[in-house]
């Protein structure tokens, strides 16, 4: 691939990594800087350059708290002006056409850069995929809803500016990452937790229909009916509670008017706190992020339920799971540091009930009628019982959602569709206990362990030879399967099982007869999303 590339505003040049045969691309911008009176609009085309812009470093991280920019390692600036991507090819001409994988970073909607050395792209692309990072606004830049502008909009609709970003990072790749040696019509949309979050929403959204023929969302496909959907990164607002939760934003930051809040500089809009959204019932002390993607008629046409009813989803190839130590279930040797640790509710972040009186109460808050069924099934009598059985429950919900998320999202499209439950416990940077914690999939998944690759034993390496492989086969062909590759089963409806990642490979059972039957009757006691 030569190091400098058209792009539509203007030629970029980019710079070898380690491996010599792959280039990459930073800071690309791929729309106008969202600032002044582009701050909470929809995202415009970037601006023309003259001569050869030099892609040698990331661009800035959208504004987020600092304390979370801090907790990234990413050293970035920080600026309003953040609408970037970054490449990484393989390609050595325009003629190859490889699959292309656009990863969506997670961080609640709040954090989060394109930059993080989690995604370098490398590994990936000398493997034959094309890889793109980018960012998209957070928090009340990327979030904010409010009456003004949503009748200024001439949608009816605001608050969904950073799912907009990512569909402009879409279309950006659709017309430019042919000169990158990438297949437009081979286009993966990825993300892991909020990241798997936008992956659900541009599912959802009609704007972003032909722009990506296939989605992987690491974690958080929930039924319709479970209350998990309301909490995690999956939940979303409707446009009356997200317009009266800006407004109140607004004037807490003494802006009533929106030409108020455009003239206030963006520090101002950057809270060291991160609010939960308590008006929604999740059955449980969880709550999901205040600022969160809107179904707005518009971005997001209908809620998961209604839109699968119809059928009128973006039908794509699908690939998503779970992890074994996430959505409130724990590994035993963590139990006393969380049982002696102070508890906080932090947005989106699932209960987690480490003593009998926790999961007791827990169960009769969230099961009612069903409560002492519950806990005949996940009985417990002392703290460590209750710690094991209230994580089995967990494992059991996040697998038995996401099989019944499966159902539903099947029954109107004819893309494939593969499941997962990812097992590994892996060694956590800073020491402490091995654990399939939220989002440890991702070091495996683009080959970048946290503490450089001799921090890894052979076993690991192994597993991350697998998981990767299924990763860049799906994006080629829509079937994560392989030569030399443990087979994976397309998700079948009636089936009940799952593909196991990590500390094995291969089908297990979603859950054992008697609980299925618990989980499917209390979902149908709860409002459809």
């Amino acid at each position: 691939m030569p190091h400098a590339v058209h792009t539509e505003a203007g030629p970029v040049e980019g710079v070898p990594c380690r491996d010599r045969s792959v280039t990459v691309f930073r800071g690309i911008p791929y729309a106008a800087p969202p600032v002044g009176e582009l701050r909470w609009r929809p995202p415009q085309p970037p601006p023309r350059w003259e001569g050869v812009r030099r892609a040698d470093r990331f661009g800035p991280m959208c504004p987020q708290s600092p304390t979370d920019a801090a907790a990234t390692g990413v050293d970035v600036p920080m600026s309003e002006d953040c609408l970037s991507l970054n490449i990484w090819t393989g390609a050595a001409s325009t003629a190859e056409h490889r699959p292309v994988l656009v990863w969506i970073y997670g961080g609640g909607f709040r954090e989060g850069t394109g930059a993080h050395p989690r995604y370098d792209g490398e590994d990936l692309a000398r493997r034959g995929l094309v890889v793109v990072t980018f960012n998209y606004r957070l928090g009340a830049f990327g979030f904010l809803a409010t009456t003004e502008l949503s009748e200024e909009s001439g949608h009816g609709s605001s608050g969904n500016y950073g799912l907009l970003d990512c569909v402009a990072a879409l279309r950006w790749v659709r017309d430019n990452i042919a000169r990158f040696g990438g297949d437009p019509h081979r286009v993966t949309v990825a993300g892991q937790s909020a990241g798997a979050g936008m992956v659900n929403f541009l599912a959802l959204s009609p704007l972003a229909g032909g722009l990506f023929h296939r989605a992987i969302a690491q974690s958080h496909a929930r039924y319709a009916r479970d209350p998990e959907l309301r909490y995690l990164s999956t939940s979303y607002r409707l446009p009356a509670d997200a317009e009266a939760a800006g407004e109140r934003y607004a004037r807490a930051h003494g802006a009533p008017t929106t030409r108020a809040l455009r003239a206030l500089h963006w520090r101002k809009l950057v809270d060291g706190h991160h609010p939960v959204d308590t008006t929604v019932e999740t059955g449980g002390p969880a709550g999901p992020p205040l600022f969160r993607p809107v179904v707005d008629g518009w971005v997001i046409p209908a809620g998961y339920d209604e839109t699968y009813a119809k059928g009128t989803q973006n039908d794509v190839d699908y690939l998503t799971g779970n992890n074994l130590d996430e959505s409130g279930a724990v590994p035993p040797t963590m139990v006393a540091a969380l049982r002696a640790g102070r508890r906080t509710v932090r947005p989106g972040s699932p209960p987690v009930h480490v003593t009998l009186e926790q999961h007791v109460t827990a169960a009769r808050r969230k099961f009612g009628d069903l409560a002492e069924e519950f806990l005949r099934l996940y009985p417990a009598t002392t703290d460590d019982e209750a710690a094991d059985a209230g994580s089995r429950a967990a494992r059991d919900n996040s697998r038995l959602s996401t099989y019944l998320w499966g159902t539903d999202w099947g029954r109107h499209t004819a893309g494939s569709l593969h499941t997962y439950f990812w097992t590994h416990r892996t060694q956590v940077p800073g020491g402490g206990p091995r654990r399939a914690s939220h989002g440890s999939e991702i070091d495996y998944v683009f080959g970048n362990p946290a503490d450089g690759r001799a921090s890894w034993t052979e076993r690991d390496h192994d597993i991350a030879r697998v998981l990767s492989s299924y990763w860049i086969n799906f994006a080629a062909t829509g079937d994560p399967g392989g030569q030399g590759l443990p087979r994976w089963p397309a998700f079948a409806p009636g089936a009940g099982s799952v593909m196991e990642l990590g500390a094995r490979f291969g089908p297990i059972r979603i859950a054992d007869p008697v609980r299925t039957d618990f989980w499917i009757r209390f979902f149908s006691t709860q409002q459809a999303w």
